[in-house]
Formats: structure tokens, C-alpha cells, sequence
């Protein structure tokens, strides 16, 4: 048994600790897709991880598509990797990155072999690995060892009123002990910037959050908006649930990092944190699937997320933990639904008391419980891409 300020996990080559155990197989590009989907299908206990990007990519966006490969391919949850693309030299450089975690990982290279010599030569390689990293045994860990990120969907007034706060609430109460949290959302802060760079722990760390939010705003929603960020915000689901403003989304979006927290540091997309524990921001879209698959690649192996009308996204590497304080939504979307705080807003439930139901619900994930969206199969896996391709 674990006590409440413990789990268990699995302890990786570099002291990080995961809650879930997979063998990935990751094509480094579109094209290397079916190759990865036939060794997953070859070979039970492995799971293919395909996009649609990889291939003609330069600069700063190729950059973030190696740190999204790499980190994905690092992250504790996977135990062990398998990397396929066309060519070798893109291949070897993301083997090359997630192998300085520790963890076995090896690549392979479809031109020159075609896709059969390729498929038998992973699938050989894959079962090997689903050998050894099938006797991988969980060890008891202290709760401060866990990555949590965060990120809300499908928000709705009872957002900011309760899922929203409840996030928040955990943060305030797991940040002190030394875990490692991060928030991001760059578009949805938009009209709350200004609290959102006094809640930094330094003012260096708030300018920086100020310099990637301006920068948002000037090279991606100004040249190209149509009327107020581009008819995308708020969301046609946010404006049936009552928020007629970004500046509404965002005031209920900054309810997700407390009342006492502060964070230390802001990240570019799928960037890993490097001063320590405690929270921070990470420049992210505000779409569900990209925003979690750039945090998992930043290294957190449970995600929080919190929707009032209701959001069905998962993840295939990272437990996303559903919290809703809207009871129609619990009613007609239950099945999504992780943690019900909906209480709160009969007054039958206080912050407190949420944050501490999901506080219990993150160790009994991190224990290995699936999450709602894991049990229903949802797998989004989506790239982040900053311009089109050469």
C-alpha cells in the first residue's frame, strides 16, 4: 500500500520516474507511418506513434520538431523506444537525443531497405525490448517525484468557477512539496497577460513570459486575424457556455495555477524545464492535442485538464485526467469524466475539498489506474508546426 504522499512508478536510467511503461515506436516522419503501425501491429505491448510532419523542415521549426520527437521518445512514461524514418541522418539524430536519457532505444532507416527488410528488422528489435521492459517492476516513490501539467478545453462558465480553481488548488498544495508543474495556453491568456506576468516568482521570468505572449500576438494573431483572434477564441463550444470574451476564458484560464503559486521560468514549445522544481509557463497553443503532446514531450508524465462543456482528447503517452464542475456535463459526457467537482457549485463541495479529490485521483493514476480517456482509447498525438515546409 502507498501512503498519500507516495505512488508507484517506474524508475527510468536517469533517476526520472514514470507511471506507465510503454514501448514506442516513433516514425521520425509521415511517411515512415504505415512502417511503425505494421511493427505495432507485429508485435504486442509496443504502440506506433504517427503524425503528419517530418519531412522539409528547417530552421526553428525543425528544431521543435526534434525536441518534440526527442522528448516524446524520452519521456519516463516510455520505457523503451523504437525510432523508423526514411532517411538515416534525421533518424540517428533523434535516436541519438533520447538515448542520453539511458533508456534502449535503436533506429532504423527505410532507404535502401524498403519498408518489409525494415518492418522485420524493427518488429525483431521491438520484441526484445517488450522482453525486457515487461519485467520493469514498480517501486514506491514519493509523490514529489511526479511531472503534472495542465491545460483546460471546452471551457464553460463553471470553468473558472470550480475545474478551473480545483487545478489550481492541487498546485498550491503539490508545488511546496517539489513537483514540477507547467501551464501554458498562449492565445488564451489574452486579456490577462498582465496578472499573469505578476504571478512570476522573479521579474525576470515574468518578462520573458511578456516577450513569447507579445510575440504571439505580433507574428501570429495580428498579420493574420480575421476579427478578434481569428474567429477561434473564444470557441464556438466556449460561447454556447456562456463566455462571450477572451478576456473571460482567460481570467477562469489563470484559475489553473493557484492562489499562492508563482512560476519560475517560461518555455518554448515542448521545451524541458532546467531550474529545478516548481511551476511554469510553456508558449503553447491553445489546442488540446498539440498543447499535451508538446508537455509530454517536455518530460511531465500526468496531465490535468479541466472542461465545462466537455473534451474527449487523451494522450498516448501521458494519462490526461478529466475534471468538470459542470453537472449537465457530467450527466450527458460522464464516461469523460474523471474527477466531478460539480458539487462546488451546489455548495456541497469546497476548493479545498476538490483539490484534495484530485490530488487523490492523480496518485491513484500515477499508481496505474487508467484515466477516462484511456480507457475509451483516445490516442491524440498532434505535432506543433510554426510554417510550412521547404
Amino acid at each position: 500500500m502507498t501512503s498519500n504522499n507516495s505512488f508507484h512508478g517506474y524508475r527510468r536510467e536517469n533517476g526520472r520516474v514514470g507511471v506507465r511503461n510503454y514501448v514506442a515506436i516513433l516514425p521520425v516522419d509521415d511517411i515512415s507511418n504505415a512502417a511503425c503501425e505494421a511493427v505495432a501491429n507485429n508485435i504486442q505491448g509496443t504502440m506506433a506513434l504517427p503524425h503528419s510532419y517530418g519531412r522539409l523542415q528547417f530552421g526553428e521549426d525543425l528544431e521543435l520538431h526534434f525536441r518534440t520527437m526527442i522528448g516524446t521518445g524520452a519521456n519516463p512514461n516510455v520505457a523503451a523506444c523504437i525510432v523508423i524514418g526514411i532517411e538515416p541522418e534525421w533518424t540517428q539524430v533523434i535516436v541519438d537525443g533520447i538515448a542520453k536519457t539511458g533508456k534502449p532505444v535503436a533506429g532504423f532507416s527505410i532507404e535502401q531497405n524498403g519498408d518489409i527488410n525494415t518492418i522485420a528488422a524493427a518488429s525483431r528489435q521491438a520484441k526484445e525490448f517488450v522482453h525486457m521492459t515487461s519485467e520493469y517492476q514498480r517501486e514506491e516513490c514519493d509523490m514529489s517525484e511526479l511531472w503534472v501539467s495542465t491545460k483546460c478545453g471546452e471551457s464553460d462558465t463553471t470553468t473558472g468557477l470550480s475545474s478551473c480553481p480545483t487545478v489550481g488548488n492541487m498546485y498550491d498544495k503539490l508545488l511546496p512539496k517539489g513537483i514540477y508543474g507547467v501551464f501554458g495556453e498562449t492565445s488564451e491568456i489574452t486579456g490577462a497577460e498582465h496578472l499573469c506576468e505578476a504571478r512570476a516568482a522573479t521579474p525576470e521570468a515574468g518578462k520573458k513570459f511578456m516577450k513569447i505572449f507579445q510575440a504571439y500576438q505580433d507574428e501570429v494573431i495580428e498579420p493574420y486575424k480575421t476579427s478578434d483572434l481569428s474567429d477561434s477564441q473564444p470557441t464556438k463550444g466556449n460561447i454556447l457556455g456562456g463566455l462571450t470574451t477572451i478576456e473571460e476564458k482567460a481570467l477562469g484560464n489563470l484559475e489553473k495555477i493557484g492562489r499562492t503559486s508563482t512560476y519560475i521560468d517560461a518555455l518554448g514549445p515542448a521545451e524541458a524545464p532546467e531550474k529545478g522544481a516548481g511551476l511554469y509557463f510553456m508558449d503553447t497553443s491553445s489546442a488540446a492535442a498539440e498543447c499535451v503532446t508538446l508537455m509530454a514531450a517536455a518530460g511531465y508524465v500526468v496531465h490535468t485538464f479541466p472542461t465545462g462543456q466537455g473534451n474527449v482528447v487523451g494522450n498516448p503517452i501521458v494519462p490526461v485526467i478529466k475534471i468538470t464542475g459542470n453537472p449537465r456535463t457530467v450527466r450527458t459526457m460522464g464516461e469523460h469524466v474523471d474527477v466531478d467537482v460539480s458539487g462546488v457549485l451546489r455548495r456541497e463541495m469546497t476548493i479545498d475539498e476538490a483539490g484534495d479529490a484530485l490530488i487523490e485521483n492523480i496518485r491513484r493514476t500515477a499508481n496505474g489506474r487508467l484515466t477516462a480517456a484511456e480507457a475509451l482509447g483516445h490516442k491524440e498525438f498532434v505535432m506543433t508546426k510554426l510554417y510550412r515546409s521547404a
